[in-house]
C-alpha cells in the first residue's frame, strides 16, 4: 500500500462536526497510525496553533510517529496552507455537510454553547468581539484552557455560522483546485458511498457495506 510504505502524512481538514472522528476510525480499522483528539489535547497542539508555534507541533514525537491526523488543529483556519507547503506529498481529506444539519450538530454537541475553548472558538468563527465583551482583562491575565470552555451561546447566530462554514469549504476546494487537485479528497458526509470512495482514493481495499460513524451528536 503506497501510503503505508512511504509514510506520507494524511490530514483530515473537515470542519468540526463533519465526520473528523469517523475518518480517524476508518484509518485505524485499516492499520494506519492515527493521531486523534486526545493526543492533540495531550500535546496542546491547538494552543500552539493559536500561538503560531507550528514547529513545536511538527517536532513533537506524536506528530512524527503518526501518519493520519484528525480533528483540531488541522481544520483550524488556514492551517491547511501551512501543512501543504511544509510537507510535500501530503494528502488531505475534506468532508462537507448540509449546512443546516451541521449547525444543528454544533448546537446539540454542547447544549447550544460553543464547543471547547471559547477564545479559540471565537477566533475560528470570527466572534472575537463577543469574546472580549464576555471576558474581562483581569480574567484574561491568567486564564487556562478549561476555565473558558463553553461560555458563548451559538443561538441567534445561525446564518453567521452557516455562511462561514460554506465559504471556508469553498476556499479549501479553490486552493487545491489551483495548486494540487490530486492532493485533496472531497466527499459529502451524507454520501452512503463515501468510505468506499475514500478507500479507492488511498488504494485501500474495503468491503462494499462498510459504515463508520463515530462521535455522534446527542439527540
Amino acid at each position: 500500500m503506497f501510503f503505508k510504505k512511504k509514510k506520507n502524512k494524511i490530514f483530515c481538514i473537515s470542519m468540526q462536526r463533519t465526520g473528523t472522528t469517523s475518518v480517524g476510525e476508518f484509518f485505524k480499522k485499516n492499520g494506519f497510525k492515527v493521531a486523534d483528539w486526545p493526543m492533540s489535547f495531550k500535546n496542546k497542539w491547538s494552543y500552539h496553533w493559536e500561538q503560531g508555534d507550528f514547529e513545536t507541533i511538527f517536532n513533537s514525537e506524536d506528530f512524527k510517529n503518526n501518519q493520519v491526523f484528525e480533528d483540531d488543529p488541522w481544520w483550524l483556519p488556514e492551517f491547511y496552507k501551512v501543512l501543504y507547503h511544509r510537507f510535500p506529498d501530503t494528502k488531505f481529506i475534506l468532508l462537507t455537510r448540509d449546512e443546516d444539519a451541521w449547525f444543528k450538530s454544533m448546537l446539540s454537541h454542547s447544549k447550544g454553547q460553543n464547543p471547547g475553548n471559547t477564545k479559540r472558538h471565537c477566533k475560528v468563527y470570527r466572534r472575537e468581539e463577543d469574546f472580549y465583551q464576555l471576558i474581562s482583562d483581569d480574567q484574561l491575565k491568567d486564564y487556562d484552557e478549561k476555565s473558558i470552555d463553553n461560555l458563548l451561546s451559538l443561538r441567534g447566530y445561525e446564518d453567521h455560522y452557516k455562511t462561514l462554514y460554506s465559504i471556508r469549504n469553498k476556499e479549501i476546494m479553490e486552493f487545491f483546485n489551483k495548486n494540487a487537485p490530486e492532493s485533496l479528497f472531497v466527499a459529502k458526509l451524507e454520501d452512503p458511498n463515501k468510505w468506499q470512495k475514500l478507500g479507492e482514493f488511498f488504494n485501500i481495499k474495503i468491503s462494499a457495506d462498510l459504515e463508520v460513524h463515530a462521535n455522534k451528536s446527542n439527540k
